[in-house]
């Protein structure tokens, strides 16, 4: 008995292990990282205070790949398209596609260069003390992504608006933050939201409103085949979810 229970008891505690491992290889990882930080219990929907000092802690911490990284992994990614080419039909030894691997695994590098860089790093030296309390709109900043589910791109428009509390941002940083984020594997709800957060991490501001204007080249060139169709998604805080004069404020003069 002893024995089977001892058993028992591994195989839980190895099955706990792996639970855990696929938690922090995926995007639960930070959150598990940051609620930590702070000292207070886990998973309790009612702390809004270890919420919210995880959520402010998050944007320091998101470099996962580093020019190093790129030289290192080089070899391995032209690699895997090669065997990609033969697995298609192809022959990778015939002139036109001597250096496709290698031209296609620097150009994938590029698509997700967002991972090579820190939110904080771009917006250090451009958060400016500004008694402005009047709303700020930056719209139709062009976004190139990469879809998550099949490795094809995502392109469209974004639209931020804040509304500022004593601190604004230097405008063209709006347009980095999109690209750090943009050049990632995506999908556009979650990319709506990382680009609303990161805005909110570092202004404080009153609230923030993002929309994302996108077509899917997996909906265009394969499955549905829809050539005009486009997916819209939106993310508001603060006052632009609260008040639906300030929300609407907003909507109006993105599209005008």
């Amino acid at each position: 008995m002893e024995r089977s229970k001892q058993k028992q008891l591994n195989q839980s505690e190895m099955q706990a292990s792996n639970t855990n491992d696929s938690s922090v290889n995926g995007h639960f990882e930070g959150m598990v990282k940051m609620t930590n930080r702070t000292g207070g219990p886990q998973g309790v929907p009612g702390e809004t205070n270890s919420q919210s000092s995880s959520v402010m802690e998050s944007w320091r911490e998101e470099r996962t790949r580093s020019v190093e990284d790129n030289e290192m992994s080089l070899p391995s990614l032209a690699a895997a398209y090669t065997t990609i080419l033969r697995g298609l039909g192809e022959d990778p030894q015939r002139q036109g596609l001597l250096k496709t691997p290698w031209r296609a695994a620097t150009a994938m590098q590029f698509f997700t260069k967002g991972y090579q860089e820190k939110i904080i790093d771009v917006l250090n030296d451009a958060i400016f003390d500004e008694d402005h309390d009047e709303m700020v709109i930056v719209k139709d900043i062009d976004m190139f992504s990469m879809c998550e589910h099949h490795l094809v791109p995502i392109f469209g428009r974004v639209h931020i608006g804040y509304l500022p509390n004593k601190r604004v941002l230097g405008l063209s940083k709006l347009a980095r933050i999109v690209e750090i984020y943009s050049r990632r594997l995506q999908v556009q709800e979650r990319l709506t939201k990382q680009i609303a957060v990161a805005i909110t991490e570092a202004l404080q501001p009153a609230g923030v409103g993002v929309v994302v204007e996108a077509t899917h080249m997996c909906m265009v060139m394969r499955g549905v085949q829809k050539m005009n169709s486009k997916t819209v998604t939106s993310t508001m805080l603060g006052v632009f979810r609260e008040d639906p004069k300030t929300r609407d404020e907003f909507l109006t003069l993105i599209r005008s």
